[in-house]
């Protein structure tokens, strides 16, 4: 082989390796931001059943009751 192939294939080669680099780091990337959106999913149903439980037990402004007479 001549030397501008072998120049040619090594320079494809890193090429080769720095997309198997790049695909791995994304991966891990996307891997993280999966956990973190499961975990910001939980959040939100947790914070729709705490405000669910307060919209039930908040006072629904009807009429005050009359004030005892003494």
């Amino acid at each position: 082989m001549g030397t501008a192939l072998n120049d040619r294939l090594q320079i494809l080669e890193e090429k080769f390796l720095y997309q198997e680099l790049t695909i791995d780091a994304l991966n891990d990337v996307i891997i993280e931001q999966q956990a973190q959106l499961n975990s910001l999913e939980d959040q939100i149903l947790r914070l729709q059943a705490l405000l669910s439980a307060v919209e039930d037990n908040t006072y629904d402004g009807g009429e005050d009751p009359p004030p005892p007479h003494y």
